[in-house]
């Protein structure tokens, strides 16, 4: 996903999105472990995501702090 996507979402949305990634890893990393893994730039993709989905997250608590 784009960060421009992300950022118009919510902050629930997210973190929805976020426990999605997640568990979207731990499938991958389970079949890279088993062998059926036929997409391995996958898992790099899906940590990008959760990566930028965190960063959004933190810029949104930040701004909370501030203001």
């Amino acid at each position: 996903m784009k960060a421009k996507e992300l950022r118009d979402l919510k902050s629930e949305e997210l973190i929805v999105k976020l426990n999605d990634f997640k568990s979207e890893l731990f499938s991958l990393r389970f079949q890279l472990a088993t062998g059926q893994l036929e997409n391995t730039a996958r898992i790099k993709m899906v940590k990008k995501d959760i990566a930028r989905v965190k960063t959004i997250l933190a810029e949104r608590k930040l701004n909370e702090t501030r203001a």
